[in-house]
């Protein structure tokens, strides 16, 4: 299918344009989709907008979309919206950047499953941009609206690549461009393909960039190794193998409590050695011996219940002294309490001490009793007088 501007039918350019292939019983459908022109359309006609290139594309009932790229950007929600239909086709998207990528283009290039560089292309990320009239309040509601956007799209770059949407706002302030290899290794592509790639044809100087293209900007700012670079036409370079690496150096370099990031093979390798060679002088010291984990966890817990039992011991026989103490008459009863506490401080002086004191020094017998008469008995004794006899 292909899509004509809003110009006349005849003459009319192509700004995208998609080939469905024939599903056979061998091999899934698939269509091959391409995005050579700039992201939105203007007055004129002129561009990739979203809301044709989705109906075309939903249109498409296939297995496998292969889009190819190359475009300086343009409009940013529409590339968002072209982002997001792509992603929602229930097609597996694989992307290939044949020339440039570069802002809302680059935004396209994450809907991809699988994203390939080709040889000599490149990508770019920036701050959205817009443009405003008005007074200062429409300035900053303009502003606001740029910094959501450029927040929208950092997040889409650290969906695919990692890390937060402060580290690529960062990139994107700066507006950071990227050969294929290094969108490879910085996580924006899955891999770069040594094979001729497809001009251009876009003149970056009259873009508004701060740089026409890669070649005229700084090295970008990856924290991630370096890859081995093809040496062979045709060869693939997959960031797996970076990402397993790295992942297999910061594993290293964490149980090593090596806090250089930057640590390189041949200081890896010398610090396992120091750790291994420490590790066979390690020996028992005299007077100490190994013991089984379960088995010491025994061993604690018969202890524990070992102190029980005497503490248990030595209650009953303090109170037994104190018992004894009060029985015999050498301190009261009321000082019970106060003779145990004196006993779990100093039981040796305290046993002594109690020993020392008299026995029936506090009575413990009865002496005699004593009752009030009955007022019978007082009449009878007023009447009789007291003396008692036997019948």
């Amino acid at each position: 299918m292909k899509h004509p501007t809003a110009a006349s039918a005849a003459g009319a350019k192509d700004w995208f344009r998609i080939q469905a292939a024939a599903k056979t019983d061998d091999a899934p459908a698939s269509a091959d989709v391409y995005i050579y022109e700039h992201i939105g359309q203007d007055w004129w006609g002129d561009g990739v907008g979203a809301k044709t290139f989705s109906e075309q594309l939903d249109a498409l009932d296939v297995d496998t979309i292969r889009l190819y790229l190359n475009s300086p950007g343009g409009a940013a929600w529409e590339g968002v919206a072209i982002m997001n239909s792509l992603r929602r086709h229930k097609a597996r998207i694989e992307v290939i950047v044949d020339g440039i990528a570069a802002s809302a283009a680059s935004v396209i290039a994450m809907a991809g499953d699988h994203i390939t560089m080709n040889r000599g292309s490149e990508l770019m990320i920036h701050d959205a941009w817009g443009m405003a009239a008005g007074n200062a309040k429409d300035m900053e509601d303009t502003a606001l609206i740029l910094a959501k956007l450029s927040d929208s799209l950092a997040d889409t770059y650290a969906a695919r690549a990692g890390k937060d949407r402060a580290y690529w706002r960062d990139l994107m302030r700066a507006e950071t461009w990227y050969t294929a290899e290094e969108a490879v290794i910085a996580g924006l592509a899955d891999e770069w393909v040594d094979a001729p790639a497809a001009s251009a044809a876009f003149d970056l100087s009259k873009l508004g960039f701060a740089f026409a293209g890669r070649a005229h900007a700084p090295a970008p700012r990856i924290e991630t190794p370096e890859l081995p670079s093809s040496t062979e036409p045709g060869n693939t370079n997959r960031k797996e193998n970076v990402v397993a690496y790295d992942d297999l150096k910061a594993g290293l370099r964490e149980r090593l409590g090596m806090a250089d990031a930057a640590a390189s093979d041949e200081q890896l390798l010398a610090a396992v050695d120091e750790t291994l060679t420490a590790k066979a002088d390690i020996t028992t010291p005299e007077g100490t011996v190994l013991i089984d984990s379960t088995m010491l966890a025994d061993l604690q817990a018969s202890a524990a219940l070992g102190r029980q039992a005497r503490e248990e011991q030595d209650t009953t026989r303090r109170e037994s002294i104190v018992h004894n103490a009060v029985s015999e008459g050498r301190i009261s009863p009321a000082s019970r309490e106060t003779w145990l506490a004196q006993l779990a401080t100093n039981e040796e002086g305290t046993n002594a001490l109690i020993g020392s004191l008299a026995k029936n020094t506090v009575p413990v017998a009865e002496i005699g009793t004593a009752e009030e008469p009955s007022e019978a008995d007082s009449l009878y004794a007023s009447a009789w007088g007291t003396d008692t006899k036997e019948a």
